[in-house]
């Protein structure tokens, strides 16, 4: 087949399938967004590489504001005219679209609807219920009515699409209510690029460079955003400082990560450390520098969101901590694989409970790692992954 892969956010995972349908004799183009702040895979084609795989990004010359709304909407819109002319120059015979904003995936249905081109929506985030949730709090009238517009476009999506790979069977009935048949939907859950992970030790390259401490270290890497609370890595950042156990490292950018570095600096936190992004190459490294990892999510992101960031902290075999809601699929593969704990997203008293059992108890720590990469070795298969994604595009 001739395949477009259009992964909005150029997240590893993703790459990793382009690359192996490309393998498995089929010419791969992947397509990305290069105007959105987020953590990146390897973007760049190497001599390894398939030569029936390209990658290209897709710019608009500024970075899309997380904050404007309105602005924000119009970028979205515009990127969806410059996907449609990629996909018009270069002629797929089925597109896969994943992570992508409602309406540049709009523009993207009605292209590959009027073209005979197949289309299979790779549903990440359901965008309109999270737009519906989010703009009502923010603007409780008006944002409403905007929120109930987006979830009308996902509904058009939906319907334009011949196949749907939702990550978790939690979006199923949301798109049965929606007229969908559930033949068309299929789950794949999300993976990491195990082959890209190995595991590290915890003095490397990378921890020597940023000289971090002897303690006990939390590592967050990966978005911090407007569905994240950073006011709880401001807590344990406290916690940590209180018991004179270690540090937090933050590995991100954006506002949240700048509102947390200025209260941490106001309340005289010194041990919250925030870097940016650093390069996927170091991801291995970064990982290992940790004793456990991190991750957050607000409550009303409920089953709507899975933070892939949580994958790939399985491969890295260590502890994981998370505030995340309990319905949520990476809080109930963290809590049936023994990964790590797993703490309400309210609870900002039992999160830091949960560092401080986790700092009194190495041997716990060390069972956690265990168990995550165990289950990374079991479920990330590329090979029977891309097999699936085959079946479906055909």
């Amino acid at each position: 087949m001739r395949i477009i892969n259009h992964d909005y956010a150029g997240h590893p995972f993703q790459i990793q399938l382009s690359k192996r349908l490309a393998e498995r004799g089929h010419e791969v183009l992947h397509l990305y967004c290069e105007s959105t702040h987020t953590p990146r895979g390897d973007l760049k084609r190497s001599a390894t590489d398939p030569t029936s795989y390209d990658i290209r990004g897709i710019s608009l010359g500024q970075m899309i504001p997380k904050q404007s709304f309105v602005q924000r909407f119009k970028m979205e819109s515009r990127y969806g005219a410059l996907l449609v002319d990629a996909c018009h120059d270069w002629r797929p015979e089925v597109v896969l679209s994943g992570n992508t904003p409602s309406l540049a995936q709009h523009k993207l249905a009605k292209w590959c609807a009027a073209s005979k081109v197949r289309l299979v929506s790779w549903v990440q985030d359901i965008y309109g219920l999270a737009a519906y949730r989010m703009l009502r709090k923010k603007l409780p009238l008006l944002g409403g009515l905007v929120g109930r517009y987006f979830i009308s476009i996902d509904k058009q999506c939906a319907r334009l699409s011949h196949a749907l790979v939702v990550i978790t069977e939690d979006f199923t009935d949301v798109y049965a209510s929606w007229g969908i048949d559930r033949n068309r939907v299929h789950t794949i859950h999300n993976w990491a690029p195990l082959e890209e992970l190995p595991v590290g030790q915890r003095e490397n390259a990378w921890s020597q460079r940023q000289a971090l401490s002897a303690g006990v270290r939390f590592l967050y890497s990966g978005t911090l955003a407007m569905k994240h609370n950073p006011a709880l890595l401001l807590e344990l950042g406290r916690t940590l400082q209180q018991s004179g156990a270690g540090e937090l490292i933050v590995v991100s950018e954006g506002s949240g990560v700048e509102w947390l570095a200025a209260e941490a600096k106001s309340a005289g936190i010194t041990t919250i450390r925030c870097l940016g992004f650093q390069p996927f190459a170091d991801l291995p490294n970064v990982q290992a520098s940790a004793d456990v990892l991190v991750a957050i999510l607000e409550p009303d992101a409920g089953v709507f969101c899975v933070p892939s960031k949580v994958l790939t902290y399985l491969c890295a075999e260590r502890a994981v901590l998370l505030a995340v809601p309990s319905e949520n699929l990476a809080a109930r593969t963290v809590r049936d694989c023994g990964a790590g704990l797993v703490v309400e997203p309210h609870d900002v008293g039992g999160f830091c409970r949960a560092a401080e059992q986790l700092i009194a108890n190495p041997a716990q720590r060390t069972e956690m790692a265990a168990a995550a990469r165990k289950y990374a070795v079991e479920h990330f298969d590329i090979d029977r992954i891309a097999a699936r994604f085959e079946q479906i595009l055909s």
